[in-house]
């Protein structure tokens, strides 16, 4: 097979691209979400998960042609979550994984580095079996987990062994740690993952690994995280946090997941607020946004650890329901995805947009898997704004002016769903087109 004549004729001479160059080729990237990870943590442990639960949270499997799609939108890189221990496991003193379950992530993996992707592979959230591990710091649940992470990675570890610098690991995705003591313990995990992939040998001996920050929180890392697990190999080494901020305007404003009408905010961004509206960002904007990020660049990019933003967006809502500007909640939802994205690329930092192929509202789907389109096209020009704005390559359908005279275009060369159309300007059939 192509791909793997491809990936396996590895050497470690591919392994050898300084990271920050690495970091620079991965922007900007896409997350593959509620799709490998997904299932429930009632099946912790066990393989009662089976291949179904990549179906189970959304409806699309994926394939060749999404992974294509995704490409041509000018993504460089995929994060793919994965769960493991939530309904995979064939022997739970081994940590043993299923090999049916193996294979397919191989699969989808082998899919996105044949069309040139970067991929990060974690091992996320999981049933929580060390993500929400941190209230007991003892050493004996320390040590039992640590010994189950390096059974778990040494598997993975031993089956990419001979892939190249395209395929990256992640340990872990968002550790609930908030205090010194949970901050050690996530180093000894974090040491534990890096020292099982490093014993696997082959291309693993020079595989960039990607260590989490205590809750993936900018401002917790920066706070708690001042010494790096110690590594074999200089220079191999990148930090991951995460940005959904401000919360009201990004994610859902009930604590159980709901909406909470008075709570939202719809319009970011100083320009996007409407007079009056209890619904304006009142935190959280430009200014904040630039300031984060500037914290990570001068704690770990200036220092040579790139950094990687590997989940980030905001909900696109329905905002005129309540009677309020709908073309000012698309345009703060533009503007928020413009300058992450901008400003990511700038630092030296690798933004990777959290997408969950959800088609309602709210939601951070930008792609449409089944239709393989964009669905949330504020989003999508935002980042095409980015990518204009730092001179990184141009979207496929842009860059060869391959516009279908069937299919339906945004003036930057997305591709969008007729159903999907909202008020603007689109290219059909070599002519522009006023949607009102």
């Amino acid at each position: 097979m192509a791909i793997a004549v491809n990936v396996l004729c590895a050497s470690a001479q591919d392994m050898d691209t300084p990271v920050t160059q690495v970091a620079r080729n991965m922007m900007p990237g896409w997350n593959l979400g509620n799709t490998l990870e997904a299932g429930s943590n009632a099946n912790n442990f066990t393989n009662n998960g089976g291949l179904g639960a990549e179906t189970s949270w959304q409806g699309t499997k994926t394939t060749k042609e999404v992974i294509d799609y995704v490409r041509s939108l000018g993504f460089k890189s995929v994060r793919i979550p994965c769960a493991w221990v939530m309904g995979h496991i064939t022997n739970a003193m081994q940590m043993t994984i299923d090999p049916q379950w193996m294979a397919r992530v191989k699969e989808v993996v082998d899919l996105c580095i044949d069309d040139g992707l970067y991929v990060v592979l974690n091992d996320h959230w999981d049933g929580g079996w060390v993500e929400r591990s941190f209230e007991d710091t003892s050493n004996s649940t320390v040590t039992l987990n640590c010994e189950r992470m390096k059974k778990l990675w040494t598997q993975i570890a031993n089956e990419f062994r001979d892939y190249d610098e395209h395929l990256i690991f992640a340990g872990l995705n968002e550790p609930a740690v908030g205090n010194a003591a949970q901050m050690a313990a996530l180093l000894r995990y974090e040491q534990a993952f890096i020292d099982a992939v490093r014993a696997t040998g082959g291309n693993n001996t020079r595989r960039i690994l990607v260590v989490q920050g205590p809750s993936t929180d900018i401002d917790r890392t920066v706070e708690l995280m001042n010494t790096m697990p110690t590594d074999v190999v200089d220079g191999r080494l990148m930090v991951e946090v995460h940005y959904y901020s401000p919360w009201n305007f990004a994610l859902r404003t009930g604590a159980d997941g709901s909406e909470v009408w008075d709570r939202n905010a719809y319009y970011w961004g100083e320009e996007n607020h409407v007079a009056g509206s209890i619904h304006n960002s009142t935190w959280g904007e430009e200014d904040y946004m630039l300031a984060q990020l500037q914290k990570m660049k001068t704690k770990f990019v200036d220092n040579g650890i790139p950094v990687v933003l590997g989940e980030y967006g905001a909900n696109w809502r329905y905002a005129n329901g309540s009677g309020e500007d709908q073309t000012k909640h698309d345009a703060s939802v533009r503007l928020f995805y413009k300058l992450f994205n901008q400003w990511c690329i700038e630092m030296g930092m690798v933004p990777m947009a959290w997408c969950i192929n959800y088609m309602g509202r709210p939601t951070m789907t930008l792609v449409n898997r089944t239709s393989r389109t964009v669905y949330c096209t504020p989003a999508m020009e935002g980042i095409r704004d980015a990518l204009v704005a730092t001179s990184i390559e141009q979207p496929e359908a842009a860059r060869n002016g391959a516009f279908a005279d069937d299919k339906t275009y945004t003036l930057s060369g997305i591709r969008v769903a007729d159903d999907d159309l909202r008020h603007g300007i689109y290219i059909r059939d070599g002519k522009k087109i006023a949607v009102k």
